[in-house]
């Protein structure tokens, strides 16, 4: 499958680039990028083509990957669906559910396959224990902090304009939520949302499952506080989220193997553009109860 890399900035250099170039699956044909010298200078550390046009891309590739911000990401990817290409999408899917669903019905309508990408999802132990967990019955709830230090550390993250304006509710939101819903079922009801101090979030969630869990998010922990955790309680015991023995990189790539699984099979994914319109919908009803200042 030859795909196409949208974005230069850190996420793509760090991740996506190397995965893609590396992965015996896919052939990384070129990159296109908003800034085209970043987009020079990265496609000549692969040997790839750097592109000026992303219709020209488009045109020379069976699917894209994308590394932008998400109100970036969305547009391209309604655009690279309607040109009939795969989509690896990184998480948020968008950043308002009209966006969210224009993703979802251009990829329904073309019949094109989508991942997106939600680190813990494609990561071996991780993802190990989603599917074990989710398996087990009667879970009673679930605690779990996302805790980032990206505005208060060196993060090459931490100027990002989006992060910034969205905080963490909608950066490391994504990740708990997309541990949560597959063990707990789907949310029915945003119980309760408000601030902590800075950027940081506390939610309340009630599932499908009758379960309910609380969610701590933030950008602004102190370097020596941050950390991920999730840790489930229930009729089984305890469980705790076990860390993971990889990065980012080799997780992109067995994304990338989902993307060519779902091309071959038909098969949607379970993190597919319609699971990421889903978590757009929790996050938006979040930030509604936050802007509201109601529970």
């Amino acid at each position: 499958m030859r795909i196409g890399l949208l974005g230069t900035g850190p996420w793509a250099r760090a991740a996506h680039a190397p995965a893609l170039a590396g992965h015996t699956g896919v052939d990384l044909v070129g990159v296109w990028g908003r800034r085209p010298d970043a987009a020079t200078a990265l496609a000549e550390q692969y040997g790839v083509a750097a592109y000026a046009d992303v219709d020209a891309l488009l045109a020379d590739v069976d699917a894209v990957a994308v590394a932008l911000p998400p109100s970036v990401q969305a547009e391209l990817a309604v655009r690279a669906a309607r040109a009939g290409r795969h989509l690896l999408l990184d998480k948020p899917l968008a950043l308002s559910v009209a966006e969210g669903r224009a993703v979802t019905e251009a990829v329904e309508r073309a019949g094109v396959s989508s991942v997106v990408f939600f680190t813990a999802r494609f990561q071996k132990e991780p993802e190990a224990w989603i599917e074990e967990q989710a398996a087990v019955p009667g879970w009673f709830t679930a605690r779990a902090q996302w805790l980032g230090a990206v505005f208060t550390s060196d993060s090459p993250f931490a100027d990002s304009p989006w992060r910034r304006e969205k905080g963490a509710l909608w950066d490391v939101g994504p990740h708990a939520l997309s541990v949560l819903l597959p063990v707990l079922g789907d949310v029915r009801q945003v119980v309760a949302a408000v601030h902590g101090p800075a950027d940081t979030v506390h939610l309340v969630l009630d599932h499908a499952t009758g379960a309910s869990s609380t969610l701590t998010l933030s950008l602004s922990a102190p370097p020596a506080a941050a950390g991920a955790d999730v840790e489930l309680r229930g009729e089984a015991g305890v469980t705790v989220l076990p860390g993971s023995s990889e990065g980012a990189v080799p997780a992109l790539a067995r994304a990338a193997d989902a993307l060519v699984s779902a091309v071959r099979t038909g098969r949607p994914h379970s993190c597919d553009a319609a699971f990421g319109l889903r978590i757009t919908e929790i996050l938006a009803t979040a930030q509604a109860h936050l802007t509201s200042g109601t529970d």
